[in-house]
């Protein structure tokens, strides 16, 4: 629809994993026209060795499991599909073609792989002065660390963020759900807005570049100044160097949980007249962290009578911040995300998908669609955008350049 934030912006998308894949479906929820260059192989062989990360939409693989790969079909809702081999001298010929009608080009390989093709950003820029290039390397297109391999688990450690996870400076954790990669994709997808904005002014594109040790790098908290200042930040688990009490604490059920924060003295006053159980509730907070043992036991002892939800509802009537620790099951039958309608069902099977955090005039779920299958629209790319006729498609076919499944 023409009303659609990004409603005639045209992307070349040749992302994978994650980082890349939710970076270009926030611009495809905003409307814009998305093409997914797929390798033959892209989404696995025609037969799965083993079940995939994530499993299968619909729990089986059926006919076509390269297709039912949940994990990928959760990532490319709103796209098209155009399956073709870029080793191929043909196929490359093809994808500039695209390019010369493209707004948006983004990819997250290597920083080598796309200029070891041929078709690094100023081959692309030659065809199209107006393209907007953007590549999402793990440590960007310059340094040392260029031709490293980078896979979120492995750059979150690297940037810092995980430098304060853990309960003590001797057991240090990984948040075990690669953050830098969502880090990135949420950095991809503004930036490629500020730089049509930017074309609008100048009329030319650019190159966008963005390092996802870079991306987790930005995100350090206080600890980074702290440690500048000469401090030295401690690791203390779910407690709040600023808050206290502050933490996660049993409630009742089986291995369900609770979050409390007390903010200031007006919320922890309130807190003692609920818990009770000989609270002081002229403590400061000076206070409260040096006795932070003791109130803790004090909170599991409360929380621990009432279900995770009895607990929230009392202490948010009563002003303080709390909430159930929601596990996959409860997360998408929460009645918030369910009242908003933040979940969108239309995939294979009735499978509830993510929808997008943004909600604006031109953004319309309704209208939707699930993620493509493989090579789905060659025959429709290449005749909307370049113009090509049935045979000369089919042709392509024929010759191995396009294709709509895995090759045997």
């Amino acid at each position: 629809m023409i009303d659609q934030p990004l409603g005639k912006i045209k992307i070349l998308d040749l992302t994978h994993v994650w980082a890349g894949p939710l970076g270009v479906r926030f611009l495809s929820d905003l409307g814009a026209e998305v093409v997914k260059i797929e390798a033959p192989y892209g989404r696995g062989p025609r037969e799965f060795p083993h079940e995939p990360l994530g499993g299968w939409i619909g729990g089986e693989p059926g006919d076509e499991p390269w297709n039912v790969n949940a994990i990928f079909v959760k990532l490319h809702r709103n796209r098209k599909s155009l399956c073709l081999d870029l080793k191929q001298a043909r196929a490359r010929d093809l994808f500039l073609e695209l390019v010369a009608v493209a707004d948006v080009v983004i990819e997250n390989f290597s920083a080598r792989a796309m200029p070891a093709m041929g078709l690094g950003y100023e081959v692309l820029k030659s065809i199209n002065s107006r393209i907007i290039y953007v590549s999402m390397p793990g440590y960007g297109m310059s340094g040392p660390y260029r031709d490293r391999v980078a896979f979120g688990p492995t750059v979150e450690p690297l940037s810092g963020l995980t430098n304060m996870l853990g309960y003590s400076p001797d057991e240090p954790r990984n948040s075990a759900m690669a953050l830098m990669d969502p880090i990135g994709a949420t950095h991809a997808a503004a930036a490629v807005t500020e730089a049509l904005v930017q074309r609008d002014r100048t009329g030319q594109g650019d190159l966008i570049e963005m390092s996802l040790h870079e991306g987790g790098v930005t995100y350090s908290g206080p600890w980074l100044v702290d440690e500048q200042l000469g401090n030295a930040p401690q690791c203390i688990g779910n407690r709040h160097p600023g808050m206290a009490p502050h933490g996660i604490y049993r409630s009742k059920g089986n291995d369900k949980w609770i979050s409390i924060a007390c903010k200031n003295d007006t919320q922890w006053q309130q807190l003692c007249e609920i818990i009770g159980n000989g609270l002081d509730p002229k403590m400061d907070l000076a206070s409260r962290i040096s006795d932070q043992d003791s109130i803790d036991e004090s909170l599991a002892n409360w929380s621990g009578q009432y279900t995770n939800t009895e607990a929230t509802e009392y202490l948010q009537s009563k002003g303080i911040a709390s909430g159930p620790v929601n596990t996959t099951p409860d997360i998408t039958s929460d009645s918030q995300v369910n009242a908003r309608g933040f979940f969108v069902p239309f995939e294979k099977f009735n499978t509830p998908m993510p929808g997008n955090s943004i909600q604006m005039n031109g953004i319309h779920r309704d209208e939707w669609v699930p993620c493509p299958g493989l090579g789905e629209n060659n025959h429709e790319v290449l005749g909307s955008w370049l113009g090509y006729d049935t045979e000369s498609i089919t042709d392509l076919e024929n010759d191995n350049i396009i294709f709509n499944a895995p090759p045997t």
